[in-house]
C-alpha cells in the first residue's frame, strides 16, 4: 500500500514531509502518522503525530465545536492528578519530538509539548493522535472515549488506476 497516497487522499493535500504511519485502523489504513519536527522546506513543525483518520477528524471536530478544548482545559484545572499526568505527557512529547532534531542544528525550532502549546491543551486531534500512537496522553485518553471505536464498513479511501482519493461509497457510521 502506498502510505503517502492514502494519507494525502485522508487529509486531502500532500504531507510536507516523510510520514511514518504511527497506527492504523481494522482496514489497515492510516489513523495518526509521525511527521519529523522539520518540514522538507525547513519549518519548525511542532505536531509529532498528526491526525489523518477522516472518521476520527470529523468526530473530534464536533467535539470542538461544541466547546471540548475548554471542557478538557476544566477538568484540567479541576483535578491536580490529571494536571499532573498531563504535563508528563507534555513533556514526553516536547522531548520525543526534540530528539529527532539532529545534533548541531542551528535554525529555528519546534516549541511547546502536545500540538505545540506550552500549556494548556490547544487542539483535541493532536492529543488524540498522540493516543492513537501509543502513548499515554489524558486528553488523548478522554477524547478517544469520546470517538471511538472507528468502525467504518467501508474504507474513507480507494485506489482507482493507482491513485488514491476520498472513497465516495465512504460514510460515517452510526
Amino acid at each position: 500500500m502506498n502510505d503517502r497516497g492514502v494519507v494525502e487522499a485522508q487529509i486531502g493535500r500532500p504531507p510536507r514531509s516523510a510520514i511514518d504511519v504511527a497506527q492504523r485502523c481494522h482496514l489497515d489504513l492510516p489513523v495518526a502518522i509521525e511527521v519529523p519536527p522539520l518540514l522538507d522546506d525547513g519549518t519548525p513543525f511542532p505536531t509529532l503525530y498528526w491526525l489523518t483518520c477522516p472518521l476520527a477528524s470529523k468526530r473530534i471536530g464536533r467535539i470542538e465545536a461544541v466547546g471540548g478544548v475548554r471542557t478538557a482545559e476544566q477538568m484540567l484545572a479541576d483535578d491536580v492528578a490529571l494536571q499532573g499526568a498531563h504535563n508528563v505527557a507534555m513533556d514526553r512529547y516536547r522531548d520525543a519530538r526534540d530528539g529527532q532534531i539532529p545534533d548541531g542544528y542551528q535554525g529555528h525550532r519546534p516549541t511547546g509539548g502536545v500540538g505545540g502549546t506550552r500549556a494548556g491543551v490547544k487542539c483535541l486531534h493532536a492529543h488524540y493522535a498522540d493516543t492513537a500512537a501509543g502513548n499515554d496522553n489524558p486528553i488523548g485518553a478522554w477524547t478517544t472515549s469520546q470517538i471511538e471505536p472507528l468502525d467504518c464498513t467501508v474504507a474513507c479511501v480507494a485506489a482507482v488506476d493507482g491513485q488514491w482519493s476520498r472513497n465516495p461509497a465512504w460514510t460515517e457510521p452510526r
